[in-house]
């Protein structure tokens, strides 16, 4: 066995890793998901630049006011006609930039947040329409880490990109042009550290775009092994894989660790080198300002306001590269987002739905054909018929094509050949509320929601009375238990399910199963984790769960497939033994054998 903690993760890594480094800017799917979740809210972001601006204004309007005063309201009969109202101005300005910022943090705030909950919305309602084939390729790590660090990534940028870069900008700008007004002489001295700057910013936007999309990429696969160990925690700890995992989480947040420190190393380099460069270039320009003041072409005032426009235009450098790595985050976090967003369905709703308010559960595979990975073929071109209100059973070797059938028909995936109908209607037809309508597939890993025992019953139908509730689990066996529980029907069942056994769950499922009241259910191993006295209470209900349903039944007891009306005995996707139970165990097939190496078993 490899000795590298990063080994069991270098798939993932890679894969995370060439989404990451495919972010150039913004792709038309990012910038697509960025209108659409801006659009509603333009008034009010034209409104917040409107307030930005005045408040850039109200800062670049006093070195202005600062030059009046030093150099005509100081001094002389008339100082106090100019003292006065400068101070005044000054003091209005000091107040709009006071009031705009109250506005823009309040406002802004309230849109931003709106954007966000808009974006997650949009996200969570997206994971969940996607196919199942997605989510059994799409790590639930990577999925968490969409809905969290990557979402967290683009909310710097809605609440913190306006005001950094319109306020920067403006500033940047005006500063510059209020500096050639007050004396071009010094206006190109200060402009020679602009040089230097450039240099810098320009080495700082790509240093620190490769480093945060590495830093993205380790945060990703920090989220994925945290996610991956936690949800088989059983596993870890029933195989002693403590030791192991930790080496593991080590490796990984260590690799996340260096790639943090690489990148504030290189924000080390540049928030000192912006400002070692704005500090220069105000020596220069003091220094030239002091030469050209010893013959009176320049004022104090002009000087003093020419230091602050310099200092105004070196202070947002720093806000605007600390926001190029915010940038770039939110970036890549974007395009990860809207690659989610961008995904086709692969099972997706027809454009034009047929109708069926009642189905009567006529199930029809015609020439199906079937493989979950090109070039392995599950199932080859399967015909089967099932008539309304049969019980078929399902039996054969793992790998035989059983639950394959099951999800078909629950259309969890499509056929790449032939059709499966309802009722005479391919399934693909049918829109996803009214194929799950009629159609239910109860597996042994039944998921229990947290929440009463009540809520899980009813969560196919939640607008279902008590009176009902009570029925459904009367009719599985499952109100014996329940009254007995600290609050009844009212007891929470923890994380998972974690307060009832493994068979009280699957009658909690049962119970849930009936109230949702299907025309075709499909139990697919839904009495595997079940003893043998909660099975024989289980079987005792399955006659009502069943009645005048259809419904296929995958087993590996027997004793479950005993009830059915029909068996089919597959292999390798087809069909070798179709007939009742009685008529088969009698004989000489598989069916008979898998029964009498069942019988032994037992024994």
């Amino acid at each position: 066995m490899s000795t590298d903690p990063n080994d069991q993760w270098r798939g993932v890594k890679q894969e995370i890793s060439e989404e990451t480094d495919a972010t150039v800017g913004l792709r038309a799917p990012s910038r697509r998901l960025l209108s659409d979740l801006v659009r509603p809210h333009r008034t009010w972001l034209f409104i917040l630049v409107g307030v930005v601006v005045a408040e850039a204004a109200a800062r670049l309007v006093i070195p202005l006011l600062v030059q009046r005063v030093l150099d005509d309201g100081l001094g002389g009969p008339t100082a106090g006609d100019t003292l006065w109202p400068s101070v005044f101005l000054m003091a209005g300005a000091v107040a709009t930039q006071t009031i705009a910022r109250v506005i823009f943090v309040r406002r802004s705030g309230r849109v931003g947040n709106a954007i966000l909950l808009d974006l997650r919305r949009r996200l969570f309602r997206k994971f969940q329409k996607l196919s199942i084939g997605f989510h059994d390729r799409y790590t639930s790590g990577r999925a968490v880490s969409r809905m969290t660090s990557d979402v967290e990534a683009v909310q710097e940028l809605v609440l913190q990109g306006l005001d950094v870069v319109v306020i920067a900008l403006l500033t940047i700008v005006g500063s510059s042009i209020l500096m050639l007004t007050l004396d071009w002489r010094l206006a190109l001295v200060a402009f020679l550290s602009y040089i230097l700057l450039i240099a810098l910013m320009r080495w700082f936007a790509r240093a620190s775009t490769r480093a945060f999309r590495t830093v993205r990429t380790h945060s990703a696969i920090v989220i994925v092994q945290f996610i991956e160990t936690m949800t088989g925690i059983k596993a870890v700890q029933a195989f002693r894989r403590e030791p192991r995992s930790m080496e593991i989480f080590e490796g990984v947040a260590s690799a996340y660790r260096d790639s943090n420190v690489r990148a504030m190393r290189i924000f080390a380099r540049a928030m000192p080198g912006i400002q070692f460069i704005g500090n220069f270039g105000v020596v220069l320009v003091v220094l030239a300002g002091g030469y050209l003041a010893l013959d009176g072409s320049v004022s104090v005032g002009t000087m003093a306001a020419f230091v602050l426009y310099l200092r105004m235009f070196f202070d947002p450098m720093q806000d605007l590269s600390q926001f190029i790595s915010t940038l770039q985050s939110a970036l890549t976090a974007l395009e990860k987002v809207s690659g989610v967003m961008a995904e086709d369905d692969e099972v997706a709703d027809p454009e034009h739905p047929v109708e069926l308010p009642v189905a009567a559960g006529r199930i029809s595979f015609d020439s199906v054909e079937f493989s979950y990975v090109e070039g392995k073929t599950v199932l080859p071109g399967l015909d089967l018929e099932l008539e309304p209100g049969t019980t078929v059973a399902l039996v054969g070797t793992t790998g035989a094509g059983k639950t394959t059938i099951a999800k078909l028909i629950a259309r969890f995936y499509d056929p790449q050949r032939g059709t499966v109908s309802l009722d005479g209607i391919d399934v693909r037809d049918l829109a996803d509320e009214t194929l799950r309508r009629h159609v239910t597939l109860l597996t042994q890993e039944n998921f229990i929601f947290a929440g009463s025992i009540a809520d899980n019953i009813s969560f196919g139908r939640p607008d279902a009375t008590r009176e009902e509730v009570v029925a459904a689990a009367h009719a599985v066996g499952a109100h014996t238990f329940i009254e007995q529980m600290p609050a009844g029907y009212d007891t929470d069942t923890g994380k998972r399910g974690s307060r009832l056994s493994a068979g009280q769950r699957q009658l909690v499922a049962f119970a849930r199963v009936v109230l949702a009241d299907p025309r075709v259910l499909i139990l697919d191993e839904a009495t595997s984790s079940l003893d043998i006295p909660t099975e024989r209470l289980v079987q005792a209900a399955l006659s009502t769960i069943l009645a005048d349903r259809t419904a296929v039944i995958i087993a590996h007891r027997l004793s479950t497939v005993e009830i059915a009306d029909r068996v089919l005995v597959l292999q390798h996707g087809q069909i070798v033994e179709d007939g009742r139970p009685s008529d088969l165990v009698g004989g000489e097939g598989r069916y008979a054998d898998l029964h009498r190496a069942w019988i032994a078993s037992l024994a």
